[in-house]
């Protein structure tokens, strides 16, 4: 009975050691085959594949429902700017490339301004061509010289003759003749302002005279030994002058207090600087023959506003460098100053 027993044990046990070895053998067999899941995986990727395809149409529906609430705005158009010429006397001296420095940086930052430069010379000198060329502005250099008998002598106060008369002259001459055989440029708005190369500019004042009809006028600080000069003003147009120096001229106003429309320099060819006109008189040849005073245009707050400044460049003195020049020591004149 335990013989047989023992027998049926041992039956049993071979049995499921071989059940097992058998299935160790199957699963070892399976090891690295390649597993075909498509039958799984495919109704998972038409899942997803629809659920990508519904998100993209809701997406569309979406922008199209803004763009019909808020339509692309177009770029604003920019307002057309009347061109700025501003016509420059300038002359050789020690300190012409310093002055011309500073004046172009300003320049620089008022938008759709060309600047006439004209140069109290029978040529144009490389120092202010080369300086114009590198300057990032529109520009246009003339040259003329002044005549020998209307040039200041060394001594001679500033006051005693008119200075820069032949060079603003030459520069309308320009826009009168070459300017205007340009194709489209009798037709066009724009302001002529004359800037000496030394006084202090703001940059408020330029888009003040930008919109000038006739002539528009300001205030001056620093000018004929007085804080300022300036129209008075009494409901909206000019009725006198405040002025330290004969109040009584036609137009006792600096050169740098007022600006032409270019279209009306363009229509009177006649109208020009007097080189032969008495000290003050300067300004008031030009402007009596285009404007009466009822027809000034007072800018600048009702000419209470001062934006420019009548400064002046003291001379430099050059003692020490004519010392060292007499022994041969004096500075490289190939150095541009």
């Amino acid at each position: 009975m335990a013989t047989r027993m023992k027998l049926k044990l041992k039956t049993v046990f071979v049995l499921y050691f071989m059940v097992s070895l058998m299935g160790l053998i199957y699963a070892l067999m399976q090891l690295g085959q390649r597993c075909d899941c498509s039958e799984h995986d495919m109704p998972k990727d038409r899942t997803i594949s629809r659920l990508r395809g519904e998100l993209h149409r809701l997406e569309e529906e979406i922008r199209k429902a803004e763009d019909t609430k808020h339509p692309p705005q177009k770029e604003p158009v920019k307002p057309f700017l009347p061109t700025i010429f501003v016509i420059t006397p300038t002359y050789a001296r020690l300190v012409q490339k310093a002055e011309l420095t500073r004046l172009s940086q300003c320049f620089l930052h008022v938008p759709q301004l060309h600047w006439i430069l004209v140069e109290d010379s029978t040529f144009r000198t490389p120092l202010v061509k080369d300086f114009l060329g590198h300057s990032g502005l529109t520009y246009t250099h003339l040259h003329t010289p002044t005549p020998r008998d209307r040039k200041l002598q060394e001594g001679d106060p500033s006051w005693l003759k008119p200075r820069g008369a032949e060079q603003r002259n030459e520069g309308l001459r320009w826009l009168r003749e070459d300017y205007r055989a340009q194709p489209g440029a009798g037709g066009q708005q724009g302001a002529v302002f004359f800037a000496d190369d030394d006084n202090t500019y703001s940059l408020q004042l330029f888009e003040e005279m930008r919109g000038t009809q006739r002539v528009s006028v300001w205030p001056v600080g620093l000018v004929g030994g007085m804080r300022y000069e300036r129209p008075v003003v009494e409901g909206g147009k000019v009725v006198r002058f405040h002025t330290g120096w004969r109040p009584s001229r036609p137009f006792p106003l600096d050169m740098a207090g007022f600006a032409v429309s270019l279209k009306l320099v363009l229509a009177n060819p006649d109208a020009c600087f007097d080189g032969e006109a008495p000290m003050g008189f300067l300004e008031s040849s030009f402007l009596q023959g285009l404007v009466t005073m009822d027809e000034l245009e007072p800018k600048a707050d009702n000419c209470t506003k001062v934006l420019v400044w009548h400064t002046r460049t003291e001379k430099p003195k050059m003692k020490r460098e004519e010392a060292l020049q007499k022994q041969g020591l004096g500075s490289d004149t190939a150095v541009e100053v």
